[in-house]
């Protein structure tokens, strides 16, 4: 009995104990919760109140941005509303000076009106004083007018007659004595205008060679080398005793050119044979055509030319290899077609159909074979034989007036080519001939009395005359200046222009002793 009390006792105090401990474990776990919760409420805080500031920072940054795009558009229009006011007021003092030109213009025709009728009186009045004088003539003579124009008429003719004889036998006198210069002189000029084309050209290329013991090699047994490479080329290869150099002689600059880098391939492969130099032969014609039409193509992308006929973009590119008068083809027709644009731009013309004339308009000089036609008709007939516009074939065949111009792009196509040929340095002329002409123009100068120096300038462009200012006054400056014009014009030939300028200057000079 008292076991079971103390058992009863002692599970009553651990009951107690349990109580009591879970209560202070209670009591505990509630302080750490309720301290955690504060804990993170203040957390809380501090996160709201960090983003709150942050959202602070960008709402201000966003209204910074704002307002700095707002003022760049405020400025953008501030800045076209003054442009804008600009333009009212250069309008509006365009139209004040075309309405005051207009005032003017109609003052003028009234002012010209009244004129007109103080012209048509005066001319009355002088008809009516010229029959008074015929009258009074009549009378005096005894003769009509028109007895009188009959007899002074046939007068004249018999006096017309006498003159006429008498110069037709001075003529034939001098016709007899110049009679064999001048046929040698017309034979000349005949030939020069025939061959001075082609002739003037570079009709050779000089191959240039590491050392002669190649030459052997290239003129081969018996010279089988060289025949082949003459035969499968068209052009005449001259081994002489030139040091280090062959010639190619030929008048097709696209011959000489194939025959050029057929014999630098032969030449570095080192394999020359008749049956390798055809070979070879074949296929740099191959790469020449390719080159060629990849020359056209790129020509008329560059001048943004389009829809050109694949055989007229080969003969542009066939250009390259031609030059006329020292002047590359190729280079002068796009400078044509340059200058056709400009121009045609500034008169209000098609600019695309100018550049186009421009560029085809010497490819008759171009052709695969050699008709007995001038350059401009044949480049007329290929140009309309591949379809081109009406304006750009009137324009190739008229560029040297072979034909009549029926468009405005023709004489713009005209000018443009001389002006192209024209001009300093273009083409290639013999020296002695250029320092001659320029003599001859100092002293045609010269020759004026009153002229102290003469001084030909820019290549001939100009030439600086001085007077001495004792013998030549100002108002007689201005007559000098047109006097020497027209002789130049009628006693020399030139290309392009001569601006003649005159300079009359007084010096006054004292010395200080």
């Amino acid at each position: 009995m008292d076991i079971l009390l103390v058992i009863i006792a002692v599970l009553i105090g651990i009951a107690v104990g349990y109580f009591i401990a879970t209560t202070v474990l209670k009591k505990n776990i509630e302080a750490k919760s309720a301290k955690i919760i504060k804990e993170a409420e203040a957390e809380g805080e501090v996160i709201k109140k960090d983003k709150i500031l942050q959202a602070k920072e960008k709402f201000l940054q966003l209204k910074a941005e704002h307002e700095t795009f707002i003022n760049e558009k405020n400025q953008t229009i501030q800045v076209g509303e003054n442009r804008i006011k600009q333009k009212e007021q250069s309008l509006n003092s365009k139209i004040e000076d075309n309405q005051r030109k207009h005032k003017e213009i109609e003052n003028l025709k009234e002012t010209l009106g009244h004129q007109q009728e103080i012209l048509n009186k005066k001319l009355q009045e002088v008809e009516k004083g010229h029959k008074r004088q015929l009258e009074q003539l009549e009378a005096i003579a005894g003769l009509k007018a028109e007895e009188a124009k009959a007899q002074l008429v046939e007068a004249l003719k018999n006096e017309a007659k006498t003159a006429a004889l008498a110069h037709i036998k001075d003529t034939m006198d001098d016709a007899k004595l110049t009679a064999n210069k001048e046929a040698k002189k017309i034979v000349i000029q005949t030939i020069q205008r025939v061959a001075t084309e082609h002739a003037v050209e570079n009709s050779v290329t000089v191959f240039n060679i590491e050392n002669d013991e190649i030459k052997g090699r290239i003129i081969g047994r018996e010279g089988r080398n060289i025949r082949a490479l003459e035969a499968a080329t068209g052009i005449e290869i001259i081994v002489d005793d030139t040091p280090e150099a062959i010639i190619l002689s030929g008048f097709d600059p696209v011959r000489r050119e194939i025959a050029r880098l057929a014999l630098h391939q032969l030449v570095t492969d080192g394999r020359i044979h008749p049956a390798r130099i055809e070979e070879v032969v074949e296929k740099v014609k191959k790469q020449i055509e390719d080159e060629i039409v990849e020359i056209g193509k790129r020509t008329t992308i560059d001048l943004g030319i389009h829809g050109l006929h694949p055989e007229l973009i080969r003969m542009v590119g066939r250009m390259k290899y031609r030059s006329s008068y020292g002047q590359n083809l190729l280079q002068h027709s796009r400078e044509v077609a340059n200058l056709c644009a400009t121009m045609a731009a500034e008169l209000g013309l098609n600019v695309k159909i100018a550049k186009r004339a421009g560029l085809l308009h010497d490819i008759g000089k171009v052709p695969d074979d050699e008709p007995e036609l001038p350059h401009a008709i044949l480049g007329m007939k290929l140009a309309e034989k591949y379809k081109e516009h009406v304006e750009v074939c009137n324009a190739i065949g008229a560029h040297h007036d072979e034909i009549e111009m029926t468009s405005l792009i023709s004489p713009i196509v005209q000018v443009c080519d001389a002006i192209s040929g024209a001009r300093p340095g273009a083409r290639r002329e013999i020296a002695e001939s250029y320092i001659k002409r320029l003599k001859d123009l100092e002293a045609l100068a010269l020759s004026y009395p009153g002229v102290l120096k003469t001084y030909a300038i820019q290549a001939g462009r100009e030439l600086r005359v001085l007077v001495e200012s004792e013998k030549v006054s100002d108002k007689d400056v201005e007559q000098l200046s047109f006097d020497i014009s027209q002789k130049i014009q009628t006693e020399m030939t030139y290309p392009g222009q001569i601006k003649i300028t005159v300079i009359r200057e007084t010096r006054a000079v004292n010395y200080a002793k």
